[in-house]
């Protein structure tokens, strides 16, 4: 690691020998300059990796100084150091981008404490949750192989969450890469706890979690109340819960999280099955059989998702809610800028649902386009085009206009997506569907023991279009790929982010209750 370099500018350098000297036996490289001027001639020469700055100098002062070397030099962190704490230097410091600020008489241990807060946070917070994720991975190890229940695989799907969000942040370590591993081994355990336990859950059993055709029943209804502020139901297609993990930071700074928490999703994990059955309040079977004329098939054309405000009013009336609202569904930044204009409008319904496709469309673009490929080529990647979408979406000034208003917030989704790695040969007909992460048809054959199969759909409230069909859902991060050509399309789709299988990632996903900051 190459020697720190630090300028410090101060009139009364003299008397500052002991700091300088205290640095020098820390092994940093210290310059030093009487005036601004001279700070502005050093830089030509001396690339600083912090400096420390008077704010109290002859000539050009420490503010004059700062805003001339954030012209040439914006990315050097300065710190100002200065006798007095008056308000109004501190906020044109702070204005001028300063990364620190220090009053006079500093002592040596204050210095430090502000090189590493400026110089060497990164290596500091590497090093420190790499250890602390060396002192986590025995534990995690071990719960993985216990025989979790839901509420705990959900708590361990949210630790590694944390995790992965905290070493991504470290330089290489090669502790990811360990996660990872322990990540997948955590998706087999939790696929076998989902074959053993998930026709149980969707048939009532009395430990079944909160799941797409309940969870606006449990999570969402109760909080409609027509004397309380307009409550808002944001679904945001195929968001995971690490991409809600890196989005809640810019959402905080307008809402308060009251409550955090996953849900699972049904299976399969896509929008035509999962969403149907979130704003039905039935599982698809159940959503057939109610509205034969608006429920479609895999094998029948057109778009699956035509009446979710239909399903969703009808789901009012039957909890004996008002049925007033305004639902939107938000697929391009037009129309987004007309829900925006209507969020006063809409602050005179008990709800209002907003659907927004981006990560949804992002996902499928990744697959089909090769410059998306690239740009989120891996998870990390992923979360931070997510993050970057919303800091310029309509989204961001939609939730600072609910919460300027005064509005409530839920933020859900349907299903996450996992990224795909591991192919699973199926042979069908052309009459099944196209899914990687779930087949259904008639005739289907596959390795048994490589898929979670579902032989009675009805079992599972799923529709069943003839006596003989099935379904199968990849588990982990598998994907089905046909023999035929089948290198071609094993190359085409692995590595991509794919949903409507068995995953930590698909199935448990985030709902967050916010109340706006005032």
């Amino acid at each position: 690691m190459s020697t720190v370099k630090i300028l410090w500018a101060d009139d009364e350098i003299e008397l500052l020998k002991p700091h300088i000297l205290f640095l020098e036996q820390k092994g940093y490289e210290v310059e030093t300059c009487l005036s601004g001027d001279e700070v502005l001639d050093k830089l030509e020469d001396f690339r600083a990796d912090i400096i420390f700055l008077d704010e109290n100098m002859p000539g050009l002062t420490g503010l004059e100084t700062l805003e001339l070397i954030k012209k040439q030099h914006s990315s050097v962190p300065v710190v100002m150091i200065t006798k007095s704490e008056e308000e109004s230097i501190m906020d044109e410091a702070i204005g001028g981008k300063i990364s620190d600020y220090l009053i006079k008489p500093v002592n040596p241990k204050q210095i430090l404490m502000a090189i590493k807060k400026n110089v060497h946070v990164d290596q500091i917070q590497s090093e420190k949750a790499t250890t602390k994720y060396q002192q986590a991975f025995r534990e995690i190890g071990m719960r993985i192989n216990d025989r979790l229940n839901i509420e705990e695989w959900q708590e361990l799907y949210e630790q590694m969450v944390f995790w992965e969000l905290e070493l991504q942040k470290a330089q290489d370590t090669g502790m990811d890469e360990i996660l990872a591993m322990q990540k997948a081994e955590a998706n087999l355990q939790f696929s076998r706890f989902i074959e053993d336990n998930y026709i149980d859950w969707v048939n009532g059993a009395e430990d079944a979690p909160n799941m797409s055709h309940n969870v606006l029943k449990n999570k969402v209804f109760p909080l409609v109340d027509k004397n309380k502020s307009s409550l808002f139901l944001i679904v945001i297609d195929n968001l995971r819960f690490d991409q809600w993990k890196v989005l809640k930071p810019l959402i905080s700074e307008h809402f308060w999280v009251e409550k955090e928490e996953t849900y699972v999703s049904i299976l399969p994990t896509t929008t035509q099955y999962a969403r149907n059955a979130l704003f039905a309040g039935l599982m698809p079977l159940e959503i057939e059989q109610r509205f034969p004329d608006k429920w479609s098939n895999d094998d029948e054309e057109g778009n699956k998702n035509n009446y979710e405000k239909v399903y969703f009013s009808e789901q009012l009336k039957r909890f004996g809610l008002e049925n007033k609202f305004q639902y939107y569904k938000v697929l391009n930044a037009d129309f987004g800028k007309k829900v925006l204009d209507d969020v006063p409008r809409m602050m005179q319904n008990p709800i209002n649902i907003i659907i927004y496709n981006f990560v949804d469309m992002l996902s499928h673009a990744r697959t089909d386009t090769e410059i998306v490929k690239q740009l989120a080529r891996d998870e990390a990647a992923y979360r931070s085009v997510t993050v970057s979408w919303y800091e310029h979406s309509t989204l961001q000034k939609i939730i600072k206009k609910i919460a300027k208003q005064g509005g409530r917030v839920i933020i859900t989704t349907d299903h996450g997506s996992v990224r795909v790695k591991n192919p699973v040969k199926v042979v069908g007909d052309k009459s099944v569907n196209t899914n990687l992460r779930y087949k259904q048809g008639k005739t289907l054959n596959y390795n048994p023991k490589e898929v979670f199969e579902i032989t009675h759909p009805k079992e599972a409230h799923l529709p069943q279009i003839n006596v003989s069909q099935k379904f199968i859902f990849a588990k982990s991060d598998d994907f089905f790929v046909y023999p035929n050509n089948y290198n071609h399309y094993v190359n085409y789709y692995k590595d991509t982010f794919q949903h409507g299988g068995v995953s930590l990632e698909e199935m448990l996903v985030p709902i967050v209750a916010l109340t706006p900051k005032k």
